[in-house]
């Protein structure tokens, strides 16, 4: 069975137009993957820390130098680290906030991008451990980053850098933009979002 692995980041709920979106993707999966096993990782249920000076040393710390102390700084990290490693695909599901990641994807990313752990530095640069796999990034915004007046994106690319550094490559991002402008705009920004799943899944499908 296809284990995905739905990181969700809105903290608005029922109104959340990227937790929408997450719910209509998992639906599509589901169906095409004829079972589905999901981890949820909700970022506003369940808020992280924010790295601190204890955590930093710990992940600094060479492993075999990790005191009891040091492993349970770690402990958390590990979990999140296992949730991804244990999935076969990636779900992202986030508002962008000031034109890039919101602060509760951020704590996500530090806990997870550790060095010799989910990286190693080599004398060619840093390479990821993770074996690939698909991820998707479905994210929402009052504004828009097409046409006119377009809005500068600096959620994709980092979130694209982030990933490779880590090992994994295949990461793809479909947007509901213009959410802000009333309903009738959102009920066009879903129904773009829509079509361009529907294409995209034939493309390049998130579950074998």
């Amino acid at each position: 069975m296809t284990t995905l692995l739905h990181v969700a980041v809105s903290a608005r709920d029922d109104r959340s137009h990227s937790r929408r979106g997450a719910q209509f993707v998992i639906a599509q999966l589901a169906q095409a993957a004829g079972g589905l096993r999901i981890i949820e990782r909700d970022l506003a249920a369940t808020p992280l820390p924010h790295p601190d000076a204890g955590f930093i040393e710990a992940s600094l710390m060479p492993d075999a130098e990790r005191t009891a102390a040091h492993r349970a700084q770690l402990a958390l990290s590990e979990t999140l680290i296992g949730e991804l490693e244990a999935a076969d695909a990636v779900l992202i599901s986030t508002p962008v906030h000031n034109y890039t990641v919101p602060s509760a994807l951020k704590a996500w990313i530090d806990l997870v991008v550790r060095p010799e752990r989910t990286f190693r530095r080599t004398p060619k640069g840093k390479v990821g451990t993770l074996t690939d796999r698909t991820v998707l990034v479905v994210s929402a915004s009052g504004g828009n980053f097409d046409g006119a007046h377009a809005q500068t994106d600096f959620l994709m690319p980092y979130l694209r850098y982030v990933f490779a550094t880590v090992g994994i490559h295949q990461v793809a991002g479909i947007r509901l933009q213009n959410t802000a402008r009333g309903a009738d705009s959102a009920m066009q920004a879903f129904e773009g979002f829509r079509q361009e799943l529907a294409a995209r899944m034939l493309l390049m499908p998130l579950v074998a």
